[in-house]
């Protein structure tokens, strides 16, 4: 959900977007190389995202991805599980 969320606003390349991802959640959240790239490559797969070579601005031969319609799709009913899944926990964490 959160590549996905990133990619909403335009096209980047994987470490951009790892470290768009650690800007914005103040680096509570960061997204491991490890993690990032299998993720990219089944968005890939599923229709989620496009990808293209481009070079990057400091000039190295860079993946850049972008979000397809499918992709706005899966965001916007990622989001709404998630904020179903954020009611239930506050429902438990509410509980005595």
């Amino acid at each position: 959900m959160l590549i996905l969320k990133v990619l909403d606003r335009g096209e980047m390349h994987g470490y951009a977007i790892a470290q768009r991802i650690r800007l914005l959640s103040s680096d509570v959240l960061q997204v491991e190389e490890g993690s990032l790239y299998p993720a990219l490559q089944k968005m890939l797969l599923k229709g989620w995202v496009r990808a293209a070579w481009g070079i990057s601005d400091t000039k190295r031969k860079v993946r850049y991805y972008r979000l397809t319609a499918a992709g706005r799709r899966q965001l916007a009913a990622e989001i709404n599980e998630y904020g179903l899944v954020n009611l239930a926990i506050q429902a438990v964490l509410g509980q005595s």
